[in-house]
C-alpha cells in the first residue's frame, strides 16, 4: 500500500486548522487504498495553533506535528516538512483551504498512472484579491519567465503531489535563502499542470502583505538569475558613453563660443541622477553578496522545538 504525507506549513492559524482537518478527511475517505499521514509544521504560532495540533494528534495516529523554536518562515516549514515526511508521495497544502483538497484524488490517479514525478497546481483567476498585489505578480512571473532559465509557471502554487525521488532531489538543495517555486522547476523531472479558480480563505487572514510578498520576489529574482547584475553593468557603461559625450561636447562648445554662463541647477540636477543610479546598482550588488553572505554562515534552515515524528517513526519501527 502506497504511503502519501502531506505537509500543511501553519502560522497562528488555530481557526483554520480543525477546518482544513474536516475537509481533508473526506478526501481521505476517498482514497482508502493509500495509508495517509498529515504532517503539521507549527512555524512559530503565537496562537493555539500548536495545542490545535496536539488535539488531532491525540485522536488521530495520522496526525504528526513539527514545531519550531521561533517563526523562520514558510519556506523554512516546507523544507522541514520534507525532511520528516516518509511517505512514497508527498503533497504540500496551505491550511487555509486555498488549495482545493478534492484535486488530491485526480493529483494522485495521474501520478500513479501516467508518467510524471510531480502533479503541480496554477491558479487560472486571481479573483478575490487586491487588483494591487495581482498587477505586480503578473509582472513578476513575466519578469520571471525572461530573465530566468528555470520554468516558474504564472499563477504557480506550493499545492503539488511529488514522487520520493522528487523530494529526494529537493531535499539535496541545502540553500538557506530558498525559493520553493524556483527550486521545484531547477530539479527538472516530468510535471503536468492543475488548474482552478482562486479560492478564498477558510478562517482567518492572510500573512502575506504586500511588503512581504515584495521581499519574496526578491529572492526569487536574486536566487535564480543574475541578469539584474548583467542590467547594472550596461547601466555603467550606458552613461560612461554618455559622459564621454557631454565631455566632447563641452571642449569643442568652449573652443569655439568660449566659457559660458554656467548651468549650476541643470549640473546639480545630472550629478543627482547619476548619483541614484549608481546607489541603485551598489543595491543590486549588495543584494547578491548578502545572499553570498548568509549562505557561508551554514546556519540551519530550522530548529525543532518539538515533534511527534520521531516517536511514531520509533512505534513503527
Amino acid at each position: 500500500m502506497d504511503k502519501l504525507s502531506i505537509i500543511i506549513p501553519c502560522y497562528n492559524e488555530q481557526e483554520a486548522i480543525p477546518i482544513f482537518y474536516d475537509a481533508i478527511i473526506k478526501t481521505a475517505n476517498s482514497l482508502s487504498q493509500v495509508q495517509m499521514e498529515f504532517l503539521f509544521v507549527n512555524d512559530g504560532s503565537k496562537d493555539q495553533s500548536l495545542l490545535k495540533m496536539k488535539a488531532l494528534a491525540e485522536k488521530d495516529e495520522r496526525v504528526k506535528y513539527v514545531s519550531f523554536s521561533r517563526n523562520f518562515g514558510k519556506e523554512a516549514a516546507m523544507y522541514a516538512g520534507l525532511s520528516y515526511a516518509s511517505g512514497d508521495y508527498v503533497a504540500i497544502m496551505d491550511v487555509d483551504l486555498q488549495d482545493p483538497p478534492e484535486l488530491l484524488p485526480e493529483m494522485y490517479q495521474i501520478i500513479t498512472t501516467e508518467d510524471y514525478d510531480c502533479v503541480a497546481t496554477r491558479r487560472v483567476t486571481r479573483k478575490g484579491e487586491p487588483p494591487i498585489r495581482s498587477f505586480f505578480a503578473r509582472i513578476f512571473y513575466r519578469m520571471m519567465h525572461r530573465l530566468s532559465k528555470t520554468e516558474i509557471m504564472d499563477g504557480a502554487r506550493d499545492y503539488r503531489l511529488m514522487t520520493r525521488q522528487f523530494v529526494d532531489e529537493l531535499l539535496r538543495l541545502g540553500e538557506y535563502n530558498r525559493f520553493s517555486k524556483g527550486l521545484f522547476g531547477w530539479v527538472g523531472f516530468e510535471t503536468k499542470w492543475l488548474e482552478f479558480e482562486n479560492v478564498e480563505r477558510s478562517a482567518g487572514e492572510t500573512k502575506w502583505s504586500f511588503w512581504k510578498l515584495l521581499i519574496y520576489s526578491i529572492e526569487g529574482i536574486v536566487g535564480f538569475t543574475t541578469a539584474p547584475l548583467v542590467m547594472a553593468a550596461f547601466i555603467g557603461i550606458f552613461f560612461c558613453l554618455v559622459a564621454f559625450v557631454a565631455i566632447c561636447f563641452i571642449i569643442i562648445r568652449t573652443m569655439l563660443y568660449g566659457d559660458p554662463v554656467s548651468g549650476w541647477p541643470s549640473m546639480t540636477c545630472i550629478i543627482v541622477f547619476i548619483g541614484g543610479i549608481q546607489l541603485f546598482c551598489m543595491g543590486i550588488l549588495g543584494e547578491y553578496l548578502s545572499k553570498t553572505y548568509m549562505e557561508t554562515k551554514r546556519r540551519p534552515i530550522f530548529i525543532c522545538k518539538e515533534t511527534n515524528v520521531a516517536a511514531r517513526r520509533e512505534e513503527e519501527s
